[in-house]
């Protein structure tokens, strides 16, 4: 167990909270075929378990999530070693049984973002992974084992709905992803997971639902409450929801149960998707992305 990195992706609030709780930090500047990551990533232990924090959208949440760098991302954390990954990040509930606090094991998503590098292998070859159940089954029952220990309100599952942003909904649309099934809207999950599992990366997730979306309450215009008090309220939600959420890392992380398992599917994910004849891929690609088939 000691020798596992495991990744964490989450926000600011988490970064910082986590950073309070990492044993002998040291930050690692790495660059990729895909640009710089979001930022430089903060490795270490928790709990005698080491893992390689970045923050998504980089020093001072500069990064709206349109810009975030995930093809960076998930490259250089598989160049540090890391084969598991714990992701994180603020939603909004499309649920009134999901409450604003909560916890959600996301076990599925809705890609509807448009602009975003959504593949490590742009101009490599055809390379098909298969996305039925998109995160790390394995690891999302560990995380449901674990979070029942834990006194914090966790759902074992929920859909994802990821737009493109930087706007949040139309009360049209989030009425629509209510109908589609969607349980949470975002706006960073994709198309980190996608790039994950073509990583070969496990891959889990948890939301922090802070708000309702637009769904459920009229615009801040024809509302009672004032724009800063609704703010407010969105900023101490997302911080009860943080708080929660290092909770339970900090006893997956505790745990004695392995996170990485070099037999998992998710490890073993291009077996089958590379379709280009392996002949016709330039020796200059195998070596930029060799990393990515370790």
């Amino acid at each position: 167990m000691a020798q596992e990195l495991v990744g964490i992706i989450g926000g600011t609030g988490l970064g910082d909270a986590l950073e309070k709780n990492i044993t002998a930090p040291k930050f690692y500047d790495i660059k990729t075929p895909f640009g710089w990551p979001s930022t430089k990533i903060l490795v270490g232990k928790i709990g005698g378990r080491r893992i390689a924090f970045i923050n998504r959208h980089g020093d001072g949440h500069k990064l709206s999530p349109c810009e975030v760098p995930f093809a960076a991302n998930i490259f250089a954390l598989k160049k540090l070693g890391v084969h598991t990954i714990i992701s994180s990040g603020a939603v909004g509930s499309l649920r009134s049984r999901i409450r604003l606090g909560d916890l959600v094991l996301v076990d599925q998503f809705i890609d509807k973002t448009f602009k975003r590098t959504n593949t490590l292998f742009g101009g490599f070859g055809a390379v098909h992974c298969e996305m039925a159940e998109p995160v790390c089954s394995r690891l999302h029952r560990k995380f449901l084992e674990i979070s029942k220990k834990v006194n914090i309100r966790t759902h074992p599952a929920g859909a994802y709905v990821c737009i493109e942003g930087p706007q949040f909904s139309t009360r049209a649309e989030s009425l629509m992803h209510k109908v589609w099934g969607g349980d949470l809207i975002g706006m960073t999950a994709m198309p980190e997971a996608k790039l994950a599992r073509e990583a070969q990366i496990c891959y889990a997730m948890i939301a922090l639902p802070s708000d309702y979306d637009c769904w459920k309450h009229p615009p801040i215009s024809r509302g009672k409450k004032s724009k800063q008090t609704l703010l407010n309220e969105i900023i101490a939600n997302l911080q009860a929801a943080t708080n929660n959420c290092l909770k339970l890392l900090i006893a997956v992380l505790q745990s004695k149960q392995a996170l990485a398992d070099e037999n998992c599917p998710c490890r073993k994910s291009l077996e089958l998707a590379v379709w280009t004849n392996k002949d016709k891929i330039s020796l200059t690609d195998k070596k930029k992305l060799k990393v990515l088939f370790e």
